[in-house]
Formats: structure tokens, sequence, C-alpha cells
């Protein structure tokens, strides 16, 4: 399929829904919805979030499990040229708190709870919000249990039904291709997280180029069960199929005898998930009694035995996948076609748009091919993290590429090899020597 002709998120749904008009574009909690269908709960959420006074750049959060009401939300708030901040499922009241304030959220839309997570006790504690969240104005309720005063997910879709068209399509006209779409933030157990903006064109491209690599067409369909706060999720697998019309089947959270019911009834052919995931897959003692043949491409990471697990499952074509939240979740991506062995042990050549060099961690140096060292990345990159100048200068050396943490190396070929952290190097006998080597 050749990359959309547009670059803001609501002109994408508006594309891909008049060629694919009819084509089922996700599926979840027993709701179908095609192109058309899509669009049109997203145009009528997004304009009840006008009538609770959403502007242009306001930041509103969903916190919520995989269910169409994140991706109705997320794409609605974009269409406004609102930014969406996506909050992690696993989140303590503690980082909740900081999130909402830290990003100036104005409006939070959320269930009430998730697997033992109760978020809206949560909000309990952060009490009263007007003094801990001061810059919160409302929130909305996914689900039958409110919060005070919140309103339901309904109530904002009937609120929407009577406003003119007319004004959402100017909000959509509004929106620059370069204006900011995501703030997704980094995990915080070691510190207070950082909020990563990410920019509609380069959801737009990157996404398209990761979907290329996968050979990724409009009758493809994805197994999500990796949480969509997570760059995996929001980034790369839903604008993935987004730009090639294919369809987006969710699990409202990983369970493996659910996910194997699941991809062979829905006939998945993609596998988006990490290795514990693909373990779980195959161990379970009832795996043989679905049929999984469906199953094509996707994306995993991984040691070469654990992407081999993959491979066992019946994804033939799986991908070894590469990247940051900051590099528009992958910046490196095996191509389907290669030889296994090459998807088994590198992660693949840079996404067009991507550069990638490997330098000495110490002196900046760029290293020759095979050499481990730092990985830096520059293309598609988030343009720095939201209120924070400091960190956003550090981030970035000289020649303005993205210092990732991460180890690796560029072979002969230009494929990248991963190695490990740059906090997880081990110095012996004055020689760098990276955990994966002594894995290995």
């Amino acid at each position: 399929m050749p990359l959309p002709n547009s670059r803001t998120v609501p002109d994408l749904l508006d594309e891909i829904a008049d060629r694919f008009p009819d084509r089922e574009a996700l599926v979840g909690d027993d709701r179908r919805f095609t192109y058309t269908e899509l669009r049109d709960e997203v145009r009528t959420f997004a304009k009840g979030l006008l009538a609770l006074g959403v502007s242009p750049r306001d930041k509103v959060a969903v916190l919520m499990d995989n269910r169409p009401e994140w991706i109705i939300a997320d794409l609605a708030i974009c269409s406004l040229g609102a930014i969406m901040v996506a909050v992690n499922t696993w989140v303590t009241s503690r980082e909740l708190g900081y999130i909402l304030r830290h990003s100036d959220t104005s409006l939070l839309i959320a269930t009430d709870r998730f697997l033992k997570y109760d978020y809206f006790a949560m909000l309990a504690e952060l009490e009263p919000l007007s003094r801990t969240v001061p810059v919160l104005r409302g929130i909305v309720h996914a689900g039958a249990r409110s919060y005070r005063d919140s309103i339901s997910f309904k109530e904002v879709r009937e609120r929407g039904r009577p406003k003119s068209e007319a004004v959402l399509e100017a909000a959509a006209r509004a929106i620059d291709p370069q204006d900011v779409a995501y703030l997704l933030y980094t995990s915080g157990s070691t510190s207070t997280p950082k909020g990563v903006q990410l920019q509609h064109f380069a959801l737009i491209e990157n996404m398209w180029q990761i979907g290329e690599r996968m050979h990724v067409t409009e009758r493809d369909r994805l197994w999500l069960a990796v949480s969509l706060f997570w760059g995996l999720g929001c980034e790369n697998a839903l604008f993935n199929l987004l730009t090639h019309g294919g369809c987006v089947v969710l699990q409202e959270h990983f369970e493996p005898k659910e996910a194997l019911r699941l991809i062979s009834a829905e006939r998945c052919t993609l596998f988006y998930g990490t290795p514990n995931m693909a373990q779980a897959l195959f161990d379970h003692p009832d795996r043989h009694n679905y049929d999984l043949t469906c199953l094509r491409s996707g994306g995993t990471i991984g040691s070469p035995e654990q992407i081999m697990r993959v491979v066992e499952l019946g994804a033939r074509e799986i991908c070894n996948i590469y990247g940051l939240t900051e590099t528009y979740g992958n910046c490196c991506v095996t191509d389907a076609a290669e030889p296994l062995a090459i998807r088994c042990n590198s992660v693949g050549r840079p996404l067009p748009g991507v550069d990638i060099r490997i330098v000495d961690g110490d002196t900046g140096k760029c290293l020759p091919h095979g050499e481990v060292g730092e990985i830096r990345v520059k293309g598609y990159v988030t343009i720095g993290y939201f209120k924070d100048e400091v960190k956003t200068r550090e981030a970035s050396d000289a020649d303005g590429f993205f210092m990732t943490g991460d180890l690796g190396y560029l072979d002969a070929d230009g494929r990248l090899h991963f190695r490990g952290r740059t906090k997880e190097m081990i110095k012996t006998g004055g020689i760098n020597v990276a955990p994966i080597e002594i894995e290995e």
C-alpha cells in the first residue's frame, strides 16, 4: 500500500475510511467497527469533547484497559488538535497525581478500575483535586461507575451529536503536521517519568515504514494484548494498521488461553508481543486445540531462542524490532522476507528517514562495524521532553543524535545488533563486556 497522503491524524482517518469504508478496522469487547463506523464514532466523540470545552493543545489523559473507547478517545483527542496523554494502567496514586499535574491535563477519561488497580480510589487519595491537580477541569468515566460529578463516555457522545460538523472540520484544518499529538510518559521506577512529545506527521510516516517492513496490507489483522498506553501499542501497532487499512483486534489484557482463542477465532495474522507472552502461549496445554495457522508476521524482541518461539507458534515472518518511545517506537526492523537467521540475530536496518551511529560513550567517537558502543539515533525522534529543557538538551549529542543509553553494533550490511544497556556494561581486565555476551 502506498504511503498515505495525510500527515495529521484526522486526515489519515478520513483518507483510510474513504479508501476502505466497509473493511473492519477495530474489534474489541464484543464490538466491531468498520473504518466508516470508527470514523463516525471518533467524530461524534470529538464533537462531544468540543462541547466540554476541549481546545487545541489541551491535554486530555486516557487511563483504561484495552477497549475500543481507548482508541476512539485517542483519535478524537488528536482530531481536535488536542494532545493525548497516555497513562500507565499499572500506575500508582503518586504517579497518577504527578502525570496529571505535570502534563497540565484538563480532562481525564478513565475506567474506574482495571485488574487490581482502583483508579477512582487513587483519585480519592489525591483529593482535593482542585489543589493537587488544579488544571483538571473534569472527568469522563468509561464504564458504569462514576467518580463524583464525572460524566459518562456515552453522555459525551450524546453531547457531540447536535454539534456542527463544520466546527470539527475547522479544528482539523487548523492542525499542523508538526503539532504534538501524543504525550507518553516513560517509566518512573527510579525517578519521575519523562513526558515524550510525539508529532502527527511522524506517527504516520514512521509507523507506515514499520508496516512495510512487516509487509502489512489491508487484509492483515493484528492481535493486540500489549497495553495501549505503551508505545508498542498506541504508536507502533495502532498506526501501523491504520496507515495500511488493517484491523486491530484488542484483548483487554493478556491471558494466554483467551489470546489463543482470539487469535484463532479472529484469524489474526500479526503477532505483537513480548517473549514472556510468546512463551506463555507456546506452553499452554490447550495450544494445540486452536488453529494458529493464520499467523504470519508481526513484531517482537528477544534472543534467537525467543524469536524462534514466535516462529514455532506460526508467525514464520516475524520481525525483530528495536526502538524506544522517544524514537517513535521502532527505529530498526528486520524485513519479513529476510532469512530467519537474520531476523533472529539482528534487529534489522534503520527504517527510511532514520540514521543510526554507534559511538564510544566516553569520547563520542564513531566506532567501526562490529564494535559495540552506544546506539544513537537521528530522524524520527521526539522533539523533546515536556517541560524539561535540561533533560531534552542532555538527551542529544552535538550532532543532534538522540543518545539511547543502549548498546549495540552495526554489521557490514548495516544491520543493528542490540547488546543491552550502557548502565549494565561490565568492565573486566580493562575491557567492556555487555551482559548479553556473558549470557550467550
